[in-house]
């Protein structure tokens, strides 16, 4: 006598459970789209380019070895580069950071 009670209280609670997953699926899938890192630095280039802005440009740490930075260095260029429709400013920031980031700096700035 108790297992039609039983069944009909699991089949009653299984149909709330996929009323419910299918509200939930139906609301994530509208949820907007949102980035959940920035992949490139934004934002203006500073007078005199820094440690900390030059691993911003290249998205890399402050402390890395040499071949994360030419690794980042060519990702970045390949993405900016003058002949595949980037800018010569953005290239020329692109190698003051890799300078920067191996050491060659001078602090001279950029030639822009």
């Amino acid at each position: 006598m108790a297992t039609p009670m039983v069944a009909g209280a699991a089949v009653a609670a299984a149909a709330l459970a996929g009323r419910y997953g299918i509200i939930a699926w139906h609301a994530f899938k509208a949820r907007p789209s949102i980035p959940r890192i920035r992949r490139f630095y934004e934002g203006g280039f500073q007078a005199s380019m820094t440690r900390r802005e030059a691993a911003l440009i290249l998205g890399v740490r402050e402390r890395v070895v040499a071949e994360k930075v030419k690794e980042a260095h060519r990702r970045v260029m390949v993405a900016n580069h003058p002949d595949a429709g980037g800018s010569h400013y953005l290239a020329s920031k692109i190698n003051e950071a890799k300078d920067m980031m191996l050491g060659k700096s001078n602090n001279s700035g950029s030639a822009f």
